[in-house]
């Protein structure tokens, strides 16, 4: 059975629509760069279905602010949001204070209280759009930092359905958290969800140390547990082997010169370590073990170029590849390739299959599905070295990599080495053991699981609220009079 007919199934046996939210939508025909997108595409896959998400255009009184489509049974709903609104909340306080916050750099949290009315205000449009596409039996699962506010700004309009939340990217500790202003309102909110999942136990361990300092023992909590987010990996294997990817690999293999290939792919983005990787692989350069030997492939799509940090960020890696490949290239040799292109998932799967090493070594990720993707796109008779961040969700799972510390450049360094020295039977052992683990848990066992947790029932469900109808009152306690650190409400 393939993921989407699980997930449809598994919907038509419990009688209710499933119903996504992500701040972006994957239309039909769209090539899909983030894992976030990815895995959604996969996890709803075709059939009886609604997603609503930005359209990615902003509001203007030239078009109406909402907009259908469909695809077999798939419904998507691309809802336009506020021009004067769209800065503050996606480019100030979802991207210059919660990620940067959630990915453990409170040194780069630009905090502006306006940026913040604006996140509120975005996710109430959000609200209002999806309460008039709701049946009364809907499940609605909510995805990442974007969103958190949504199942409140739904129960405020009285919202009754259940709704569970996934958060995608790390979540730090309690005195990380701390840190934000307003972060009791903001974390208080996600008491709204019936469900809150995350990435790792060490992810979900931290909200329960924050619910323990700041949620009263006589308030309802939600509910939450660790789910790890898999990959297609049948669809991954089909790619890996197909006609498009075996011609990419060729040819990049033949540009090579012999020489083995490493590989990595990541947006770029500060939080992925590329600077610690670029000085690890140049510290493996001058080790002398086999140094020669390698051409190290970096691929990172510019994102987020309007933020100050990215820019800053781009600058510094083209500094770097350009002094590393200065130092070390020779007339038919360059360390180093870096390309800021984005790849289709039939070429990209080529680029795996084609590369003797991955190097995944972010400084924090929620999971990191290149990893798994790498993996998956091997051949069995001789399958690549998977070097692999402990500060990646991904390593929990996949302790058979190598594991480094991606601060430790000499710590990465000899990784390098020992991949480049490992047996073939040791390889085949340890993609062997992975592989079990990446089937044991793929996308469609992470939807299934998470969908199957949020429909059980915990405690005396809440009567659905059709959308025809008025809306009703809310029977919860509203969450949007938690006071912040600041002493200013939400609203």
């Amino acid at each position: 059975m393939s993921t989407a007919e699980a997930i449809v199934g598994m919907g038509a046996r419990a009688g209710s629509r499933t119903v996504m939210v992500s701040n972006r939508v994957a239309l039909p025909g769209q090539t899909q760069t983030g894992g976030l997108a990815v895995a959604l595409t996969a996890a709803i896959g075709e059939g009886s279905g609604l997603w609503l998400g930005w359209s990615g255009t902003l509001a203007s009184d030239k078009r109406p602010p909402i907009c259908k489509q469909s695809q077999g049974g798939l419904d998507y709903v691309l809802v336009d949001l506020p021009a004067d609104d769209f800065e503050g909340y996606y480019h100030g306080y979802a991207n210059r204070v919660l990620w940067p916050l959630f990915h453990y750099r409170i040194d780069l949290v630009d905090y502006h209280r306006e940026q913040r009315d604006a996140y509120l205000r975005v996710n109430r449009v959000f609200a209002e759009a999806l309460a008039q596409q709701l049946r009364g039996d809907d499940v609605i699962w909510v995805h990442d930092y974007h969103l958190i506010p949504l199942a409140q700004c739904l129960r405020d309009l009285g919202v009754g359905n259940r709704i569970g939340f996934f958060l995608h990217i790390p979540l730090p500790p309690p005195d990380v958290l701390n840190a934000l202003p307003g972060h009791r309102a903001l974390l208080g909110a996600l008491e709204a969800y019936d469900l809150v999942g995350f990435q790792t136990r060490n992810d979900l361990q931290n909200f329960r140390h924050y619910q323990a300092q700041h949620v009263p023992i006589t308030q309802p909590r939600c509910r939450s547990d660790a789910f790890p987010i898999g990959i297609d990996v049948d669809a991954i294997i089909r790619t890996a082997q197909a006609n498009e990817a075996r011609v990419a690999g060729h040819d990049l293999r033949a540009s090579l010169s012999g020489r083995r290939l490493a590989i990595g792919v990541d947006r770029l983005d500060y939080s992925k370590g590329l600077p610690e990787r670029f000085k690890a692989f140049e510290r493996h350069l001058q080790s002398g073990e086999d140094a020669g030997h390698w051409t190290y492939l970096q691929i990172a799509p510019h994102s987020r170029t309007r933020v100050p940090e990215y820019q800053s960020l781009r600058r510094e890696l083209e500094g770097l590849a350009g002094h590393i490949n200065g130092r070390h290239a020779r007339p038919d040799w360059t360390p180093i390739r870096y390309v800021n292109d984005s790849f289709p998932q039939s070429v990209l799967a080529g680029f795996y299959r084609a590369a003797d090493m991955a190097l995944i070594t972010p400084l924090r990720d929620g999971m990191n599905l290149v990893a798994k993707e790498y993996l998956a796109s091997q051949s069995p008779l001789d399958p690549g070295v998977l070097v692999l961040s402990r500060f990646a969700g991904a390593a929990e799972e996949l302790p058979q990599a190598l594991l480094v510390n991606p601060h430790d450049i000499d710590e990465v360094a000899s990784a390098i080495n020992t991949a480049s020295s490992m047996p073939l039977a040791e390889r085949q052992d340890r993609w062997h053991t992975m592989m079990d683990t990446l089937r044991g848990n793929d996308v469609g066992h992470w939807a299934r699981r998470f969908l199957q947790t949020l429909r059980a029932p915990a405690a005396p469900p809440r009567t659905p609220t059709a959308p025809a109808e008025p809306a009703q009152k809310n029977t919860r306690q509203p969450q949007a009079t938690l006071a912040t650190t600041d002493g200013v409400p939400w609203q």
